[in-house]
């Protein structure tokens, strides 16, 4: 899952998705041009392939890399052959709701009654025994990334996996991520694994019930069912074993929690947030004790944790776990990490949070981008400008908000910007 889009989209500061951030290990294909024989047919001459300039350019160049790699010409030239850019994969990339939603909205939208209802009875599949047994990891947690990935299989993504990767390396901003997940897509044809006509997925080449890139299919995708076939898109077992599978190798922690909501005491230091992990005794020493009438259980007690204010001062507070950023392999958000444990909790008969969500108001592009800007030109690092508010927005946002005597939360609300833009024009 990731995007590349024209040198003006990117001027205007549309952003680099979570995906394309996370551990799951997008293959790297040089982007050096290789030029034609002067005066020989090129690749979309031979292959039929016409329209907009930049992706004619684009797959001459790419043809060779590919052959280059390894891939066979016959693979190639199959598959490649009529291919066109599809126009919507630009238009979804402006759309990102883990980042440019409210995260209260978000985790509301998730956690949904009759998400949880379906989540709870998903419990009993038969695979689940197996799953846990073999990868560590519970069957609540798979099921909330089922329950957010796919609607649990419901809605996979029905747009040309090679297409859409296709689109997204021709338009050219982190070319080789989105190169090498074609490499991917297209090894798995070249494998027979899956027929082009069933290798779909959404506009950014996630696939199957568990949306797995094609690069992570290739090391990670497993045959749980046992009938000699990775089929994460008609098999539930293969799906959800190969997203344990993910899970592991990002560091899942056997018998740990993943995030806890805390409540933290009158005067608290909110710069902590995002800060390092630390023990759950310093963060008793620091007033912050867990919420409700649940104690923490002898495994995390003995863990480290990260201090998270999603919604501000103002919102529920986490300390996140190690397997939070487990969870985080599969997105890099916030948003999505907390959806996916508090699904979990649900599914597992839990109550939900303490803490009133507070009411947000969403933030357009410009704000978000003007926002960064104020806090490049007063001195602190956000980052690229992009319009992602990220950990590194958010810790230059504190660094400024302690300078100014407001509470360090890093939460950008549009009171914020507002001030941002007043102090970067003094």
């Amino acid at each position: 899952m990731d995007r590349r889009f024209f040198l003006a989209l990117a001027a205007a500061g549309l952003a680099v998705p979570a995906w394309a951030q996370t551990t799951r290990g997008p293959t790297q294909i040089s982007p050096t041009p290789i030029s034609p024989t002067p005066g020989a047919p090129t690749p979309s001459d031979l292959l039929g392939v016409s329209g907009e300039p930049y992706f004619i350019d684009w797959l001459n160049a790419f043809y060779a890399r590919a052959l280059a790699a390894g891939l066979d010409r016959t693979v190639l030239d199959r598959e490649l052959s009529g291919l066109m850019p599809d126009p919507r994969v630009a238009e979804f990339d402006t759309r990102q709701p883990e980042f440019s939603r409210p995260v209260s909205d978000y985790v509301n939208g998730a956690i949904s009654p009759e998400r949880i209802a379906t989540g709870k009875a998903k419990r009993a599949l038969p695979a689940f025994e197996a799953i846990e047994r073999t990868y560590g990891v519970p069957r609540d947690i798979l099921i909330g990334v089922w329950a957010m990935e796919s609607g649990f299989g419901a809605i996979q993504g029905d747009m040309d996996v090679v297409r859409s990767l296709a689109t997204l390396a021709a338009l050219g901003r982190r070319r080789g991520w989105a190169e090498g997940e074609l490499i991917a897509a297209l090894r798995i044809l070249a494998a027979g694994d899956v027929t082009r006509a069933r290798l779909k997925g959404s506009w950014a080449g996630a696939m199957g019930q568990t949306q797995l890139l094609p690069s992570v299919y290739l090391s990670t995708a497993v045959d749980a069912d046992g009938d000699g076939k990775r089929d994460i898109w008609g098999s539930a077992p293969d799906a959800l074993a190969s997203a344990a599978n993910l899970l592991a190798k990002a560091g899942w922690r056997r018998g740990e929690g993943w995030t806890g909501e805390v409540i933290l005491p009158a005067g608290f230091d909110y710069g902590l947030s995002e800060g390092p992990s630390e023990a759950f005794d310093w963060w008793a020493q620091k007033g912050v004790r867990r919420a409700g009438a649940q104690a923490w259980s002898a495994a995390d007690a003995e863990a480290s944790g990260v201090l998270l204010l999603p919604s501000g001062a103002q919102g529920p507070a986490f300390l996140a776990l190690p397997n939070h950023f487990a969870i985080r392999a599969y997105n890099n958000s916030i948003s999505y990490a907390l959806s996916v444990g508090l699904l979990a909790d649900r599914f597992a008969g839990e109550a939900g949070v303490v803490t009133p969500w507070p009411h947000e108001t969403p933030l357009s592009l410009t704000d978000r981008l003007d926002a960064q800007s104020a806090l490049i030109k007063l001195g602190y690092n956000p980052g690229l400008a992009d319009g992602l508010v990220g950990a590194g927005t958010r810790q230059a946002l504190r660094a400024w908000q302690k300078t100014q005597g407001l509470p360090a939360d890093g939460y950008l609300s549009p009171q914020m910007v507002a001030r941002l833009r007043m102090s970067a024009k003094a």
